[in-house]
């Protein structure tokens, strides 16, 4: 992958960030041994994601000064970290996300390989099950009520700036929640738009596909196609 700097550098830039916010002389040798895992998963994610500023012929590209690649980037440190049982050091690398960009995305929750931050200031993301080549732009919501219960994200989703999914919702494959859109409770088929706020939104059906808007196919997925011709 192509990076901004090299990622010894990222390393202790990151360090350096940490030790300004919370302090602390082991966090510099655990962030060392978390690091190499989480950077391949930006890898894998950014490789997958449309626009030159995350990949160029099929090579990745990292800017430790592009917003949103370091929104990802925080995620997947934090997350490694608590897969690898450091959870105070998930908590203040997820803390630190939140106060460089706004985001409330916590380091338990499961995101999924590919997925895409757009300018997320404002965006809060629960503990959800998220499908693969999951989107989503600022001021957005995924949620629960009082009885705790998520939705699920079946896989290539969009959500737009300042929509909401909010409790028990099974959302399809090929979705795309268009700007201010708000379910609660509501089942999404696949291939479908939501537009309007419930209970008087509306499913239409997907004239465009979130693949091609924003995601470049897996090798696989182009293989499995061409052999169905």
């Amino acid at each position: 992958m192509n990076c901004s700097i090299s990622k010894d550098q990222l390393l202790q830039h990151t360090a350096r960030q940490l030790a300004f916010f919370s302090p602390s002389p082991e966090n510099a040798i655990l962030l060392g041994a978390i690091f190499d895992k989480a950077f391949a998963r930006v890898e894998t994610a950014f490789r997958q994601i449309k626009g030159k500023y995350y990949s160029n012929n099929g090579t990745a590209q990292f800017n430790h000064l592009h917003g949103d690649h370091y929104a990802i980037y925080l995620y997947y440190l934090s997350n490694e970290a608590s897969r690898n049982g450091m959870e105070e050091l998930a908590q203040q690398i997820f803390y630190l996300n939140k106060m460089l960009n706004g985001l409330d995305l916590f380091y338990a929750n499961a995101m999924p390989e590919v997925f895409l931050l757009v300018h997320p200031v404002g965006t809060v993301l629960g503990n959800a099950q998220y499908g693969n080549f999951f989107a989503v732009y600022q001021n957005c919501t995924v949620g629960s009520l009082d009885d705790g219960k998520y939705p699920v994200f079946k896989g290539e989703t969009i959500m737009y700036s300042k929509s909401s999914v909010i409790g028990d919702c099974t959302v399809g494959k090929n979705v795309i929640f268009a700007a201010n859109a708000f379910i609660l409770n509501t089942d999404v088929p696949d291939n479908t738009t939501v537009v309007g706020c419930y209970p008087h939104h509306r499913l239409l059906p997907s004239k465009k596909s979130v693949m091609d808007i924003l995601f470049l196919q897996p090798a696989a997925m182009r293989d499995a196609a061409a052999d169905s011709l």
